[in-house]
């Protein structure tokens, strides 16, 4: 959310950065939200002026008290009191006012980097950099639930019996590998000096509408009937809803946190994702990061955050990209986002794994986030990045690490976690790569 006083001062700026993002549709806001902040501040000096008054009055009321008068004195106080009514009106239309001005003020989106390139949707997104050299082995990749199900390592059929589309069993090898590539990304971020964090799955609707727009609440969000309550669609959601209305002392920042939790999502409105298998699913768990630090920072840790995911998928063999979102991919409150892409051998093409982002006081500012400084206080700025989110990091894994007899190789960061394991052996030989 923008700050009123920016908006109203820069609304020439305001409305080109709507352009840029391809929300012609938002335009009229900025003018709205102008008006109604008039129509505050006009509440705000009658409500002013009426105190002063007030003050003024009751001085007066004391006065003649001293003096003896006391039917002067009733008199002001018939007029102190209905000036207090006033007052009590003038305070409910201004506190409906500026609800309204808030309502309109989280429809505007955040003020994008100016490094941001300019695009109407993901299909103009820029790749920035490459990372590891992307190889289509001499054999034929299967689609990655047959490679799972050559281990008995995944059910469908049984998860679309209990929950519906969208869910799966994972089991045996499958499931330990599963757990053991979030094992290993806890202590990889440990490793970096971010505090592990294991948060709360569900969240008041206000901390929802605090870190997220409302058409992603809408796409994503699962809502508990009949409780202030949803589902988290990632653990971002409640690690930084864990700032809500907080002060925090500048020495204590930066706050670098990782976080595990599973996610539940929608999934509504999604494209560009494969239907089958595990690309697409409503159920899923990862490792997340977070950060909560001074505005001048928040570029620095935006690079950091990014780097960390290419490092990570890179000691596990995989190849991967950093895509640069342009304006019209980014959601509302990001101020710039990139998403890290790992190679996938069977499509030969990159598909997203993760995805970083910088909303330097977007969230702050709705949740109340501030920084307690030495002259002030001032909103702190927020980021996130996804570190791993199997399964669908699992098909990057899988494709990369697969043979021509089937077997899975297991890099060495994963072999601890795995029982020494140095490779997985199919159980069923009639589901073999085939050769090209």
């Amino acid at each position: 959310m923008l700050d009123i006083k920016f908006v109203y001062d820069n609304r020439d700026l305001v409305k080109e950065n709507i352009k840029k993002k391809f929300q012609d549709e938002k335009l009229p806001l900025v003018d709205e939200v102008c008006a109604i902040y008039d129509e505050k501040r006009e509440y705000q000096m009658k409500g002013d002026k009426l105190r002063e008054n007030r003050n003024k009055l009751s001085k007066e009321i004391g006065s003649l008290m001293a003096k003896g008068d006391k039917e002067a004195a009733e008199k002001i106080k018939l007029q102190v009191k209905a000036e207090g009514e006033e007052l009590s009106k003038l305070e409910v239309k201004e506190n409906e006012v500026e609800e309204k001005l808030i309502k309109v003020l989280m429809n505007i989106p955040n003020m994008i980097d100016p490094s941001v390139p300019i695009g109407k949707d993901d299909s103009e997104n820029v790749e920035v950099e490459r990372f590891g050299e992307p190889k289509v082995p001499d054999f034929e990749v299967p689609y990655h639930t047959d490679i799972m199900e050559s281990f008995d390592g995944i059910d469908m059929d049984a998860a679309g019996r209990v929950a519906g589309s969208g869910f799966y069993y994972l089991l045996g090898d499958i499931a330990r590998l599963h757990s053991a590539i979030l094992s290993y990304a806890r202590d990889f971020m440990i490793d970096r000096g971010f505090t592990y964090a294991i948060p709360p799955y569900m969240i008041h609707a206000d901390v929802v509408t605090g870190v997220m727009s409302f058409p992603e609440m809408e796409a994503m969000m699962y809502k508990i009937e009949g409780e202030d309550l949803y589902l988290i669609g990632t653990s971002e959601h409640s690690m930084i809803g864990k700032f809500k209305d907080q002060h925090i002392e500048k020495e204590k920042l930066p706050i670098t946190m990782t976080s595990f939790s599973p996610c539940f999502r929608k999934e509504k409105g999604s494209h560009g994702i494969e239907e089958r298998g595990v690309y697409r699913i409503h159920q899923f768990e990862k490792q997340e990061m977070i950060v909560v630090c001074e505005p001048e920072d928040s570029m620095k840790w935006y690079n950091i955050l990014w780097k960390n995911t290419v490092d990570f998928f890179r000691s596990l063999d995989i190849p991967v990209r950093q895509l640069e979102c342009c304006s019209g991919d980014l959601a509302d409150l990001k101020t710039k986002s990139c998403d890290v892409e790992a190679w996938s051998p069977r499509q030969k093409k990159y598909f997203e794994v993760g995805s970083c982002s910088n909303l330097t006081d977007a969230q702050a500012r709705r949740l109340k986030i501030r920084i307690k400084g030495e002259k002030g206080n001032y909103f702190a700025h927020t980021l996130n990045n996804t570190c791993v989110a199997p399964p669908r990091m699992l098909i990057a894994y899988l494709e990369n690490n697969l043979n021509a007899d089937g077997t899975v190789s297991i890099p060495e960061p994963l072999r601890v976690y795995m029982g020494g394991k140095e490779k997985l052996i199919p159980r069923y030989n009639s589901i073999t790569v085939k050769k090209k």
